[in-house]
């Protein structure tokens, strides 16, 4: 199952996210598959999956954090790539137990189904970098959503959405822009499904549960 993380031992928006403190709801999880890494003890390879939210509040104008798509106004989106890994190192083990507010037990970090967070709710906290003169947006940190924030949560806006190389949904697939596409198509778990990849037209939502107020994970 490409979403389930172990303890092993961007947005594509064209507007800009501003850098602050936003509400977020996990819409989009892409299994990016195994992809070549490079870190201070040199290149691996290491399964990846990018996860996705749609922002809520207001831009350094005080206007809606929305951008103009298909002549309807949509909450800006951000992304962040992680390592699927619950070491007690990983990048995705530090925002998650954030996130919920507590780490992860032993017995939790063995199996944790990335999945249920689909439709979750949190604070991201988003900072600003510049390379190459270029402004770019990054997701820094994840928080709980305030105890007064949790009876009354932006309704979802964006369709969510899940890709598993697993069982690799092209309709979904081909939704993705072309750089994303690209790097997909690098992974091994790719080239394995690519004689199976289903092609039906199928709807793309897989849906969310209302989850509780308290992180569902």
């Amino acid at each position: 199952m490409g979403f389930i993380a172990k303890d092993s031992g961007d947005g594509g928006n064209f507007k800009r996210v501003p850098a602050g403190v936003h509400i977020g709801r996990c819409y989009s999880l892409i299994d990016l598959g195994t992809q070549l890494s490079s870190g201070q003890y040199g290149e691996k390879m290491q399964h990846k999956i990018r996860i996705g939210w749609e922002l809520f509040g207001e831009d350094e104008n005080g206007g809606p954090l929305t951008t103009l798509i298909e002549g309807r106004e949509m909450p800006l989106t951000i992304s962040k790539s992680y390592t699927v890994s619950l070491h007690e190192k990983a990048g995705l083990r530090k925002d998650l137990a954030a996130w919920r507010g507590r780490d992860f037990t032993d017995e939790e970090a063995k199996a944790f189904d990335v999945s249920k967070l689909l439709g979750a709710y949190c604070m991201v906290n988003v900072t600003t970098s510049e390379s190459n003169g270029k402004i770019y947006s990054n997701v820094s940190g994840l928080t709980p959503i305030p105890a007064a924030l949790k009876n009354s949560k932006p309704a979802a806006v964006h369709e969510s959405i899940t890709f598993d190389l697993d069982e690799p949904d092209m309709k979904v697939f081909n939704t993705f822009h072309e750089k994303l596409q690209e790097a997909i198509k690098r992974s091994p778990e790719w080239a394995a499904a690519n004689g199976s990849v289903r092609r039906e037209t199928g709807n793309a939502n897989s849906g969310f549960d209302d989850f509780p107020d308290e992180p569902p994970f």
